[in-house]
């Protein structure tokens, strides 16, 4: 064997190569505390574990349980939050993404898990990550029972990250809501948005941010406060909202409204047969919708299409519900309205429709 003397290579090794394991060591001791204030009684072991655990013996209860399960991240808000250096917000908007989507059959969320990918791991950054989606995870009532930080050197940028998550949720069978529950006469509730939500911020970075050259830092007095602060308010999480309604009245069905608008989302739990007819004259979309359809010149159908307009979650009632079901909410602290009504289809060829102008 030849013994090579000459100056070669330094010797490789993980970190060289990009991925600094003792960093992401110290983003998983960070992330601790804020995992902990998740835990549910069912939730077994701690974090760190290779799966988490989760007790489903209180499932004994139930006649003929159905697991509900979703993903979903958040889309390219990841980038506002990036630009602005804000990280412990994101998280909500995760959560509300996927809890939001498995409460609307009715079921209850029990857990969730997530995952963070980054271009390079800043343990402060990733907890914050994690501290968001742990405040969402107490908002819905579920717990985060684990979740996986990985390192993408040389294909994301040191400052890049992505999130995603999925959850899980129970409905008894005979409590399942959905399409086969409307009748004719049902009435329309909208639940008020924070804001954009999570949905369309291509198109909103595209016309703020690229056409019109807004600043993030840039106060908007139609919003009173900065564009960046604006852009990353959180989204609203309505899965114990939407359980008060179910504990309280009688529900027919919920409908999320994210990517695709109201009524394309409404569509999605009306039956053959029947129609939603939303009154746009019945609420007035906040000012970050206008600034987005008046700076890029965005037509009303189009905004529609790709932003919530300012209701993030539908509920569809029996009309002798009404009354409770708006109390319910209100005594909540969650503004809600009739925003319509469901009707024969006759001869519509969608399942729901916005008529009307919006109020204001």
């Amino acid at each position: 064997m030849s013994e090579n003397t000459g100056a070669g290579p330094a010797a490789a090794s993980y970190k060289t190569a990009g991925v600094d394991i003792d960093a992401g060591d110290r983003a998983v001791e960070l992330m601790k505390e804020w995992v902990r204030k998740t835990r549910r009684p069912e939730v077994l072991g701690g974090l760190g574990g290779f799966a988490g655990l989760f007790d489903v013996s209180a499932l004994k209860n139930y006649e003929r349980p159905l697991l509900a399960s979703a993903t979903d991240g958040v889309g390219t808000k990841v980038d506002i939050a990036r630009r602005m250096g804000v990280y412990d917000t994101i998280g909500h908007d995760l959560v509300a993404m996927v809890m939001d989507d498995i409460v609307v059959c009715g079921a209850e969320p029990l857990f969730m898990t997530d995952y963070i990918c980054v271009g390079k791991v800043h343990p402060e950054r990733v907890a914050a990550i994690v501290k968001g989606i742990a405040e969402g995870c107490v908002l819905a009532g579920c717990a985060l029972v684990g979740g996986e930080t990985a390192e993408h050197p040389g294909l994301l940028g040191e400052n890049d990250f992505d999130v995603a998550g999925a959850g899980t949720g129970v409905v008894e069978a005979d409590r399942l809501l959905g399409a086969d529950r409307i009748r004719e006469g049902d009435t329309v509730i909208a639940m008020a948005a924070s804001g954009l939500h999570s949905n369309g911020y291509s198109l909103v970075r595209h016309v703020l941010l690229n056409q019109a050259g807004l600043a993030l830092e840039s106060h908007i007095d139609d919003l009173g406060r900065t564009l960046g602060e604006e852009l990353l308010e959180p989204t609203r999480i309505y899965s114990l909202d939407c359980l008060a309604l179910i504990r309280t009245t009688e529900v027919h069905a919920f409908s999320h409204v994210t990517g695709g608008g109201l009524a394309a989302n409404l569509a999605r739990v009306v039956p053959d047969g029947l129609h939603a007819v939303v009154d746009r004259s019945s609420w007035a979309p906040g000012p970050v919708f206008d600034l987005v359809g008046r700076t890029g010149s965005v037509e009303r159908l189009e905004l529609e299409r790709t932003l919530n307009m300012g209701v993030g979650m539908v509920a569809i009632v029996p009309e002798e519900s009404t009354d409770v079901a708006l109390t319910t909410l209100a005594d909540r602290g969650l503004d809600a309205w009739v925003a319509g009504e469901i009707t024969g289809r006759g001869d519509r060829t969608t399942g729901a429709e916005l008529v009307g102008d919006y109020a204001g």
